[in-house]
């Protein structure tokens, strides 16, 4: 950290959430605003979504209180995400067939934030499954329309050919 360039730090430990779950949200949203970051968040229907926005919420906070930056031109300078303790999980035992046993291995993760006024430097990389996007819900009359025209459609094809065999 720098006297030109503050940046504001956030940490999240311990959640009970594996690496790569959440590394396909912290993709989409590294190196964005953070304005633009947080809709991307609230909308995402991801469910690692939800403390990575706690998260980064924190982390404008902080900017805020300790290191009076401008809390509405902020971007996310730095995001990492790392296995946890324990050999990177902990194990739970999950019973089988014939008294035997199968261990579940239940992946921690640590993830860290760090926010700055100034944009990143070089450009965000374009990696491959970080497209975490809002979910598209259908409008309520539009999705009543095509609904009503399919069940008309099918009243019209329901009936059976008749054919002339007796005439």
């Amino acid at each position: 950290m720098t006297a030109a360039n503050p940046q504001a730090v956030a940490h999240l430990r311990f959640v009970r959430t594996a690496p790569r779950k959440l590394r396909r949200v912290a993709d989409a949203i590294r190196g964005k605003s953070v304005r633009d970051a947080l809709v991307l968040l609230k909308f995402a229907d991801v469910y690692a979504a939800a403390p990575i926005e706690k998260l980064v919420r924190s982390a404008v906070a902080n900017a805020g209180n300790n290191h009076d930056m401008n809390v509405d031109e902020l971007y996310i300078s730095r995001i990492t995400v790392d296995g946890g303790p324990g050999g990177r999980f902990t194990k739970r035992l999950d019973p089988r067939a014939q008294g035997r046993a199968a261990f579940k291995r239940k992946r921690l993760s640590h993830v860290t934030v760090m926010v700055s006024e100034t944009p990143p430097l070089k450009p965000r990389k374009k990696r491959a499954g970080a497209s975490v996007q809002a979910a598209e819900r259908p409008r309520r009359a539009a999705a009543a329309a095509s609904a009503g025209a399919a069940k008309t459609a099918r009243k019209k094809q329901g009936g059976r050919k008749r054919t002339a065999r007796g005439a």
